[in-house]
């Protein structure tokens, strides 16, 4: 994992250039904290993809620790914004599997943000755990991403369960849970279409799918999984929200964190819309998705700031 942290560490580069070091300036430029102090603290926090409501609320509890700690020079607070930070991201969230019988989990996401990637890099991970995992080619729209998904399931050894291109997603979603309960499997993860040119098609779909499987497992489906793309920063929150309205989300899989300056997303989305980071993606590699690990995230942002 020490392999992984200096991975993460060196993925969030452009986003410490773009957020933590012009946070270091702005508070090691000053000598007193004052209004403008904050509102310049809050601008850049806006402009970092923090989300504007989740930038009001940071500098908001920024100033009640100040005030309570007694605080009077301005080079004090990267130490306290830090604090703040990992607060707001909480604790880590683990998927949420079923103690027994197949877990069902769907990925839902916009194309182009690496979500059959992601599927395929999520069910090597399951399977080293020792977990045996099923596939299931739910984007019918697109001829392309069946193939795709055949491809991710051969390098991770995985069955990938499919019908033909415009076929009904949720026969798929039936098939992929009959086979998983005849052959004994753990984890079915189940890709959806990406379309969102037609928000209403796509909520009937998705309904119609989990409609199917919590018919055949009441209680799932155990993850709604939405894969978003960092470098889209703003973009990302805007989807987030409207999958949250369409497919009752549950945890967020972050891809291309390395190499973007727009990490601060990570914040936006559990301060925006409270719905817990799950995995993240920090390279093009079979292992470089991992659980998403707040204090990890914090000490990467923040390492080389401080002392």
């Amino acid at each position: 994992m020490a392999g992984f942290f200096a991975q993460l560490k060196a993925g969030l580069t452009k986003t410490r250039e773009n957020f933590v070091q012009k946070v270091e300036e702005l508070f090691t430029g000053r000598t007193k904290i004052d209004e403008d102090l904050y509102e310049e603290l809050e601008e850049l926090l806006i402009r970092s993809d923090v989300g504007v409501n989740t930038s009001l609320e940071l500098v908001r509890r920024l100033r009640e620790e100040v005030k309570k700690r007694k605080i009077s020079e301005a080079g004090e607070l990267q130490t306290v914004l830090r604090e703040l930070i990992a607060q707001l991201l909480g604790e880590q969230q683990s998927l949420n599997l079923a103690a027994g019988g197949p877990s069902i989990i769907l990925v839902v996401g916009v194309n182009g943000v690496g979500k059959t990637t992601t599927i395929g890099k999520l069910a090597n991970h399951l399977r080293q755990e020792g977990k045996r995992v099923l596939l299931a080619a739910g984007d019918t729209f697109r001829a392309a991403a069946i193939d795709q998904l055949e491809v991710w399931g051969a390098r991770s050894g995985t069955e990938v369960i499919k019908q033909k291109e415009g076929a009904d997603p949720a026969a798929v979603a039936y098939d992929a849970i009959q086979a998983a309960k005849s052959r004994g499997v753990d984890v079915v993860i189940m890709d959806t279409a990406g379309r969102l040119h037609n928000k209403v098609n796509l909520m009937e779909e998705l309904r119609k799918v989990k409609r199917v499987i919590s018919r055949e497992i009441p209680e799932a489906p155990h993850e709604v999984l939405l894969v978003l793309d960092a470098t889209t920063g703003q973009n990302a929150l805007q989807q987030a929200k409207l999958f949250q309205e369409v497919a009752g989300v549950t945890g967020i899989v972050l891809t291309k964190l390395d190499g973007t300056a727009k990490g601060g997303v990570v914040l936006g989305i559990q301060g925006e819309i409270g719905i817990p980071v799950k995995w993240i993606g920090i390279g093009e590699g079979m292992e470089d998705l991992r659980p998403f690990i707040p204090e990890d995230f914090a000490a990467a942002l923040f390492a080389g700031a401080e002392g």
